[in-house]
């Protein structure tokens, strides 16, 4: 079933246009997330399918419904963490978690929310004096006291420890399982990498590219990179004939991209083992998704597209 439904979205401030004929549709149960630099349109774009902002033109429908008119129903099925939060510093984890509760028509357990969240030896401290992580934990609670359907997460483990940011994944992962749709915006490429169904690069108000991590933009038919060192007295001319492969030595490190890794890696080590050398510091590898992002957010997209 498909939950968000974005046609040719446009937003203008004056001359100005921050969103320029937006469109994707988002089904049930996934994680959608939004990238692009600062100023690229993705906060603006959310803000709209929140309902915070109003469309200059085109359409948006959050569960079957209008965002922009504010209907009580919708807003009780949205849970939002805001990347900066504005909260009551003088009330504890738990007040804050009782009090969010009552605005809803049905509500998680308060002392569920507390575990999920590891704050549970927070719960009677003031929220002015929590760590940022504690505070992050706690946004996340906060967005998930009314159970929503649909769930809006603007860089949400910001100031989170390894193990934090890990359990947060566990957490958005598990709430997916339940059928709970995901929009989240980070600047973490191993979040989107690790959280996300599909991706949307967003640069100068538009879509430049969407599709799942692994394979956006073409990244699963990029060419398979060897690294690794010879060893003294053997030179690049002495390597194996690699079929469809580029050759070449920077900074001591040989450099190799083919299409097959998997047949080159074989021919080298064949190779190596038969002639009983080593190859140091071997390593193969495809672009990350963080290689990806940097060049389609390189200058002009059309160029880094190319």
């Amino acid at each position: 079933m498909t939950v968000i439904d974005v046609q040719n979205l446009v937003k203008s401030y004056g001359d100005t246009q921050a969103v320029r004929g937006v469109s994707f549709a988002i089904e049930a149960g996934e994680v959608f997330c939004l990238l692009g630099p600062n100023g690229a349109g993705k906060t603006t774009t959310v803000e709209i399918i929140e309902g915070h902002r109003v469309p200059t033109a085109g359409s948006v429908s959050v569960l079957g419904r209008d965002p922009g008119k504010g209907e009580r129903g919708l807003r009780d099925r949205i849970g939002v963490v805001l990347q900066e939060p504005s909260l009551s510093q003088d009330l504890t984890v738990g007040e804050l978690l009782e009090m969010h509760a009552r605005w809803y028509s049905r509500s998680r357990p308060i002392d569920e929310l507390i575990a999920l969240v590891e704050l549970d030896a927070s719960r009677n401290t003031r929220a002015g004096t929590l760590s940022g992580g504690q505070r992050r934990r706690l946004d996340l609670a906060l967005a998930l006291v009314g159970d929503p359907d649909v769930l809006f997460l603007d860089e949400p483990t910001t100031g989170f420890d390894p193990h934090a940011r890990r359990q947060a994944w566990t957490t958005i992962r598990s709430l997916c399982d339940l059928g709970k749709t995901v929009v989240l915006t980070t600047h973490y490429m191993d979040e989107a990498q690790h959280l996300a169904d599909r991706v949307a690069v967003m640069v100068a108000g538009e879509i430049v590219a969407i599709g799942p991590p692994e394979s956006i933009a073409g990244r699963d038919e990029q060419p398979t990179e060897i690294r690794f060192v010879l060893p003294e007295g053997v030179g690049t001319d002495d390597l194996p004939l690699l079929l469809s492969a580029t050759v070449e030595e920077r900074d001591g490190h040989v450099l190799i991209a083919t299409a097959d890794g998997v047949a080159a890696i074989h021919t080298l080590s064949g190779w190596a083992l038969e002639h009983d050398l080593p190859l140091a510091q071997l390593s193969l590898s495809q672009p990350t998704l963080e290689d990806i992002y940097l060049a389609l957010t390189a200058g002009d997209h059309e160029e880094a597209l190319r």
